[in-house]
């Protein structure tokens, strides 16, 4: 179990989408960071993956051959 709190103004918003939408705050607050999580992990595989001294590179060129 997280508790995290909340800035006033997001605590606002996010009572009043839950309200309007008929949705709980902690279903917003888990599609949130479920989409955060996601971009994320993919910025630091790609960061690793790029600083690894052997990668190959393709050159746009060449992806547009193979499509």
């Amino acid at each position: 179990m997280t508790s995290v709190r909340l800035p006033e103004d997001i605590e606002y918003r996010l009572n009043a989408l839950s309200m309007e939408t008929h949705r709980t705050k902690s279903f917003y607050i888990i599609e949130a960071l479920r989409s955060f999580l996601e971009d994320a992990e993919d910025a630091y595989t790609a960061l690793e993956r790029i600083s690894r001294p052997n990668r190959k590179l393709t050159t746009s060129a060449e992806i547009l051959a193979r499509l």
